[in-house]
């Protein structure tokens, strides 16, 4: 927004202070937290295909918890990436992290769709493999614990900051 004599404020600040506020995204960080994330996610997922081939009931095993804590473990940590290297816009870089890591997975998904190939359709029937509920769901889930991991690490940053300006 521009300062005119309409939406002045009259204070006398520079008319550009305004635009001094928004974020600038630094879209480098949230490349590499997407790929920590993913570097996490990829073989949780592989894993799965995995198991689900060899184990005779895996639905109804135990596997299938541990492996989504460790997809929530990914989504977090692209946030702690992101908040690590940005902390003047930590929770902004985290969810975009976190998104960014669910749309660089889709591919791959898609791409193990096709090789198992097991009768399933893409993105319509009972037994989908991509629903778009699941979709948003995802993109709601990676966008919460991104910014829960970019908060946690800009709050561990500032605490770790503070203990060593202390004098002694």
């Amino acid at each position: 927004m521009t300062a005119t004599p309409e939406n002045s404020t009259g204070s006398g600040d520079d008319p550009g202070a305004e635009d001094d506020r928004r974020v600038h995204i630094d879209w480098g960080v949230v490349l590499r937290a997407s790929l920590v994330g993913l570097a996490i996610v990829v073989p949780v997922t592989v894993l799965r295909v995995v198991l689900d081939r060899e184990l005779a009931d895996f639905d109804d095993s135990g596997w299938i918890y541990p492996l989504f804590v460790l997809l929530l473990v990914g989504y977090f940590a692209a946030g702690w990436i992101a908040g690590r290297a940005k902390p003047d816009a930590p929770l902004t870089h985290g969810a975009l992290g976190g998104i960014g890591v669910l749309v660089l997975w889709i591919p791959i998904r898609v791409a193990i769709w096709a090789v198992r190939e097991d009768g399933r359709a893409l993105f319509t029937g009972d037994h989908a493999a991509l629903r778009p509920g699941q979709i948003f769901g995802q993109i709601v889930i990676a966008a919460t614990l991104s910014m829960a991991g970019a908060f946690v690490a800009t709050r561990v940053g500032l605490r770790r900051a503070t203990r060593e300006a202390r004098p002694r």
